[in-house]
C-alpha cells in the first residue's frame, strides 16, 4: 500500500487563532483536549475543507496533546477530510432507511454522471461523492448532505438539477435558502 502525502499551506491567521482561543476559553486550562472537535472544524474550514498531517500536528501542538490523539479523531469521524475535496461534496446517507429508498443507486448514478468513483473528486475539483453513515434524517430518505445542509427525498431528476445548480454557481454553501426540498 502506497500512502501519498499532499502538501497543504498551513495558515493560522490572527482571526483563526482568536477563534481557537475563544473556543479554548470554554474549557478548563488543563483540559484543552476537550476543544479538539470544534477546533478541528475551525481549522478545516480555514484550510480548504481538509486536514493534512502537518495541519493535524499543528492542532496537537496548540492543544498540547500528542499528534496521535488528533489522528484518532480525524480518522474516526467522516466530517473531517484527510485529502482535498471538491467544492461541492455530496455526502450520501447509506444507512437503513436511505438504503431501502435507493440511496446506493442514486450515489452510483451520481458517480457515473460525474465520471468518478465513490470517494473521488472530479478532475476540475468541482465535485466529490462519498457515502456516509446516518445523517439523522430518516424520514426524508433518500437524502444527502452538501456543506452544512440537507437535500431530501432525492430522485435522479433532483440529482441532475442539483448538479446543474452547482455547475451554474447557484449553490451557496453558506445560504440555507438553497437547501430546501
Amino acid at each position: 500500500m502506497q500512502i501519498t502525502h499532499i502538501k497543504q499551506e498551513i495558515n493560522f491567521t490572527d482571526a483563526l487563532m482568536a477563534r481557537i482561543n475563544e473556543l479554548l476559553s470554554h474549557y478548563p486550562a488543563d483540559k484543552k483536549k476537550s476543544a479538539l472537535l470544534p477546533v478541528l472544524h475551525e481549522v478545516q474550514d480555514a484550510h480548504d475543507n481538509w486536514l493534512s498531517i502537518a495541519l493535524q500536528d499543528k492542532v496537537a501542538e496548540i492543544l498540547e496533546i500528542k499528534p496521535v490523539e488528533v489522528y484518532e479523531v480525524v480518522t474516526f469521524y467522516t466530517m473531517y477530510n484527510q485529502k482535498p475535496i471538491g467544492k461541492y461534496m455530496f455526502e450520501f446517507c447509506r444507512t437503513s432507511c436511505c438504503a431501502i429508498r435507493g440511496a446506493e443507486d442514486l450515489m452510483e448514478y451520481t458517480c457515473e454522471k460525474l465520471g468518478i468513483k465513490e470517494g473521488e473528486t472530479t478532475p476540475d475539483g468541482m465535485f466529490t461523492v462519498v457515502g456516509v453513515e446516518c445523517l439523522g434524517a430518516c424520514g426524508y430518505a433518500p437524502m444527502l448532505q452538501i456543506g452544512d445542509y440537507y437535500r431530501e427525498h432525492l430522485t435522479k431528476e433532483k440529482m441532475d438539477e442539483l448538479i446543474e445548480e452547482c455547475k451554474a454557481g447557484k449553490i451557496d454553501l453558506h445560504n440555507q435558502d438553497h437547501y430546501t426540498e
